[in-house]
């Protein structure tokens, strides 16, 4: 029997009130899968911090597209946030711990390492000047139908 699998994608202007609209948008995407609250949370903080960064590292002083894609397959979900910004000179260095190119905002340096924490892959590709791709992978324990109360609180 072939895998069921499900794709979306959508796009939006890099405005940080579109961060919890992309978050909220993979959530209900991933909902089908069954995931546990903790393994939803963990979605949603990656994907949040993959756009946040979209809005403030691609597009600091410019309005520009974000896009997200997901496909769903058997128990995980593979996301995949596009940007066509200023792109990342150097992603090794962009991805270490604390690294930040706007410590004048306080930033923690810690957007990729959050991803990586929380995510089971997590791929980087960028070109200066031409934009980043950050790619997501997350395997769900997808627990039965009688699970389903449990995981979300109520009566199944």
């Amino acid at each position: 029997m072939q895998e069921k699998t499900n794709k979306m994608s959508l796009k939006f202007i890099s405005l940080s009130e579109n961060e919890p609209f992309a978050r909220s948008c993979i959530q209900a995407f991933c909902l089908p899968l069954n995931p546990t609250i903790s393994e939803l949370n963990d979605v949603k903080t990656a994907v949040s911090e993959a756009v946040t960064n979209c809005i403030v590292h691609a597009y600091p002083d410019r309005a520009g597209i974000v896009s997200v894609e997901a496909e769903t397959a058997g128990n995980r979900i593979h996301i995949k946030i596009t940007d066509e910004g200023n792109g990342i000179e150097d992603v090794t260095k962009a991805v270490e711990p604390f690294f930040t190119t706007r410590p004048e905002e306080e930033r923690s340096g810690m957007g990729f390492t959050v991803m990586k924490a929380f995510m089971d892959d997590v791929k980087v590709l960028s070109k200066p000047g031409e934009g980043t791709v950050v790619e997501m992978v997350k395997f769900f324990s997808s627990g039965n139908d009688a699970e389903v109360g449990e995981r979300w609180g109520n009566d199944a």
